[in-house]
């Protein structure tokens, strides 16, 4: 009998939750940042484990919502949560547990959803600092169930996975076996530019940034060509995107054209502009459109 089932991700912003994902899915499906607000949606990563599938569902960092974006984000964390079949709680055990940490605990210890805590980043502590991280993820009373790991090296990566396995309920598999993720190609492919802005770009700039992917043709074998846009909302962010010389939005689609033909397996010519739209972080029609729930 297989066994297959939701799991939700559920953290502070920048914990490593789509670290964990890319770790035991065994491929990129979430794009990786050392920023907050990377994760915009609920990115579903597919893992097969034995005879158990799990649908590992990397939730947008929990937070106060400042605007229709954050709200949505917010919002979509609370309904993930509740329609999973199982919950992994994410601490970074270099930080130790916060307000952050203690609000999401809550939640969690009001739903009926089996839970598992994993202390992240321990690769980075001493034994002492260790001893101390899971002490303070044991008092936030989610589960008797807690596992350090670190994501980024793969340490206790697997023995969360299989604990995670035996919780998701008996059933068909959700997904085709060799399916890495839910995500369509252009939310992907867009993700990956994204990527790249969010590790060259600092303060304002990367939280005011989304790419949309326009076009993706695919006519030749040997070549796929990619047309996208890069919004952001005021024209001094623009020009910072672009860079003196155009350097920056050069360097940006060098590195995001080297992802995406890694992620297809071909070459690939990628057309990136960049476009001021005013206010699209408010624009309820437009998160519509992108896909944010």
């Amino acid at each position: 009998m297989t066994r297959a089932g939701f799991v939700a991700l559920a953290g502070r912003p920048n914990v490593g939750k789509s670290t964990l994902v890319n770790a035991i899915v065994g491929r990129k499906v979430a794009i990786v940042s050392d920023k907050p607000q990377t994760t915009r949606r609920a990115i579903r990563g597919v893992a097969q484990r034995g005879d158990a599938q799990l649908v590992l569902v990397d939730l947008p960092g929990v937070q106060r919502p400042r605007d229709a974006l954050t709200q949505r984000m917010q919002s979509r964390v609370e309904r993930e949560l509740a329609g999973s079949d199982a919950a992994l709680l994410m601490l970074n055990g270099e930080q130790g547990v916060g307000p952050g940490d203690r609000f999401i605990a809550q939640i969690l210890r009001a739903a009926s959803t089996p839970a598992v805590v994993a202390v992240n980043k321990v690769d980075r502590l001493d034994r002492a600092r260790t001893v101390a991280a899971l002490q303070g993820a044991a008092e936030l009373e989610v589960s008797d169930d807690i596992f350090p790991v670190s994501a980024r090296r793969g340490t206790g990566v697997e023995e969360l996975t299989g604990h995670l396995a035996r919780l998701v309920p008996q059933g068909p598999y959700l997904f085709a076996a060799d399916e890495g993720s839910d995500q369509a190609e252009e939310v992907l492919l867009a993700e990956l530019i994204r990527e790249q802005v969010l590790r060259r770009t600092f303060q304002e700039v990367p939280h005011a940034v989304e790419v949309h992917v326009d076009d993706i043709d695919t006519s030749r074998e040997d070549l796929t060509r990619v047309h996208a846009l890069a919004w952001v909302e005021t024209e001094s962010q623009k020009g910072i995107l672009i860079g003196a010389g155009g350097r920056m939005i050069k360097a940006i689609g060098t590195a995001a054209r080297r992802e995406i033909e890694r992620h297809l397996g071909t070459h690939v010519h990628l057309d990136l502009a960049v476009r001021v739209r005013r206010g699209w972080r408010a624009d309820e029609s437009l998160l519509d459109r992108l896909g944010i729930e």
